[in-house]
């Protein structure tokens, strides 16, 4: 049999194939980033603050020495209406931080907004269509400011029963500061999540409802203001912060006020939804939004790394804090005033292979939050550090594994994950805060690390440690600069220890450790004033000098 090849079909067929094969590259749709050259209302804002910023936020920056810059201006409404009205173009989002928006459309409606002087680049989420990965240099502000005092005197206040909760929260101490009365009023969280349904009728945030402790929210994948929707992750997330239930469930934070913001585009009940980098510039803009609205603390535990559409995914030689969007935003958070508490992520045990931290848990001068068990073990699905650059990753952590919370139906249950060691961790911070409210959120960050227990050798499953709230109050209400009489040096130290006396009396010298017991004591004078400790384990000390001066030692 002879067969006849139409050879004008096979020409439509390839023809029809070839603009198949068009349409999938140039008009299929890409998500980018559009930058842009300058605010030039930026002279306006900055002499009108409160037209950005709230009275709240702006106090907040100046009980903490920081001034108010070029990032706090809105994006020009201008350039904005431009890139809307162009061909092919969705804005998605905004950041100011940033600069930037978030775009959706063509590959080539996008390149098509470089033409626009006011546009300085375009970043595609499809890390192959950029011809190099940007690292925008980041602002890192070293802040100081006096410490405020906290009371002396132990005095027990509040007596929780904490019930299935009291392991996750006295691991941390955090039930001698509620002891303490410092419970997180005054201080305001913000949580970034993919939904809150049950808040608004559930009896584990009555407490929260009744003393008018939720402050509002923003649902951004919707764009509206209904936020008591969508997945329970939120849900449960603010329990382990807000929730009470007595005998039960008693968060760490159970007076802070709330702000709830869902930037997750998820599914309810399920945790099914689209993996877009959208979601990471609707968590910036939340992050600046809680900016806005004077927020002390924010918890997030949502992380990127693999997206739907695998160009958009993260390597771990990206995982810097300077290349994903949404790590880049979390990073400016303590510029602005503000403890960013982001959990490390569950690929520890992945099958996938990539066992690390993800965005925005990568990012600088925030505080990335692994899983410990009841026995404060590692909890094997926690994701590793270091960051790519070799930064310390995770930060600290906290039960993570079989963390006591409430469901959207009210109900007390476990569950595992770092998205739970985050916020009992975050909230145990806003708890910190309420006792020494003049700290700045650098020393804030500063003190937690310092308390942990492995502060002075982190690894890459726990970083620091787990930390101790009661220690790190301690480590703040103690004289630690050198006082003018007597000068301890080197702090840290590797073995040994020099105590310089202004004066020719022979004092005492004491070291404690963490739990208050005296474990060395000698006598010392201007003469005889160097001390060999190399049998000293490494660790955090506090020292006394003639009963009167005392300081924190940390031995290397």
């Amino acid at each position: 049999m002879t067969i006849k090849i139409n050879h004008l079909n096979m020409k439509k067929s390839l023809l029809v194939l070839f603009f198949a094969f068009l349409s999938l590259n140039i008009f299929s749709q890409e998500d980018a980033w559009v930058y842009f050259t300058d605010k030039p209302d930026a002279a306006y804002y900055l002499s009108n603050p409160l037209e950005i910023l709230s009275q709240r936020a702006l106090d907040r920056r100046s009980n903490q020495g920081i001034s108010l810059e070029n990032s706090d201006v809105p994006i020009a409404q201008n350039y904005i209406d431009q890139v809307t009205a162009s061909t092919g173009i969705t804005v998605m989002a905004k950041s100011k931080w940033l600069n930037a928006l978030h775009v959706r459309g063509s590959q080539a409606n996008i390149q098509a907004l470089t033409a626009f002087g006011f546009v300085s680049q375009v970043k595609f989420a499809r890390h192959s269509l950029n011809t190099r990965i940007s690292n925008p240099n980041e602002n890192i502000v070293n802040e100081t400011s006096k410490i405020g005092q906290t009371k002396d005197k132990f005095e027990i206040a509040v007596n929780y029963n904490y019930g299935g909760s009291s392991n996750q929260v006295q691991m941390l101490n955090t039930h001698l500061l509620h002891q303490q009365n410092f419970t997180g009023q005054g201080k305001i969280i913000a949580i970034l999540d993919a939904g809150f349904p049950g808040v608004n009728t559930q009896t584990p945030f009555q407490r929260l409802r009744d003393n008018n402790l939720i402050l509002g929210g923003y649902n951004f994948p919707d764009r509206n203001n209904n936020f008591y929707t969508r997945n329970q992750h939120g849900t449960m997330v603010l329990s382990t912060m807000g929730g009470y239930v007595d005998n039960q469930l008693v968060g760490t934070a159970p007076d802070a006020q709330y702000y709830l913001f869902i930037t997750e585009d998820t599914d309810y009940p399920s945790y099914t939804g689209s993996e877009n980098p959208v979601e990471e510039s609707y968590w910036v803009e939340a992050l600046e939004m809680a900016d806005s609205l004077g927020v002390d603390v924010v918890n997030s535990s949502l992380g990127y790394g693999a997206y739907d559409d695998a160009g958009y995914s993260y390597t771990y030689a990206m995982r810097d804090g300077q290349v994903g969007f949404a790590s880049r935003g979390a990073g400016i958070a303590m510029q602005k005033g503000i403890v960013c508490v982001v959990s490390a992520g569950n690929e520890g045990n992945s099958s996938s292979g990539e066992y690390h931290i993800g965005i925005p848990a990568d990012a600088s001068n925030i505080l990335t939050v692994g899983s410990v068990t009841s026995t404060e073990a590692y909890s094997s699905f926690s994701s590793i550090g270091p960051s790519a650059d070799g930064r310390v990753k995770p930060d600290v952590a906290a039960r993570g594994s079989n963390a006591t919370l409430s469901n959207s139906s009210g109900t007390i249950i476990t569950a595992s994950g770092t998205s739970f060691s985050s916020p009992i961790l975050a909230g145990s911070v806003a708890s910190f805060w309420s006792a020494l409210p003049n700290l700045t959120a650098a020393q804030v960050i500063d003190f937690v690390k310092q308390s942990a227990d492995q502060f002075t050798a982190p690894d890459i499953y726990k970083g620091y440690g787990v930390p101790d709230f009661q220690l790190a109050l301690t480590l703040t209400t103690e004289n630690f600069t050198n006082n003018a009489d007597v000068k301890i040096y080197p702090n840290p130290f590797t073995n040994v220890l020099t105590i310089y006396l202004s004066n020719n009396n022979v004092e005492d010298f004491s070291i404690y450790n963490q739990l208050g017991q005296k474990i060395f004591s000698t006598k010392i004078s201007s003469q005889n004033n160097s001390i060999d400790l190399s049998n000293l384990n490494s660790g955090v000390y506090f020292y006394e000098v003639a009963n009167q001066v005392k300081g924190k030692l940390i031995k290397k």
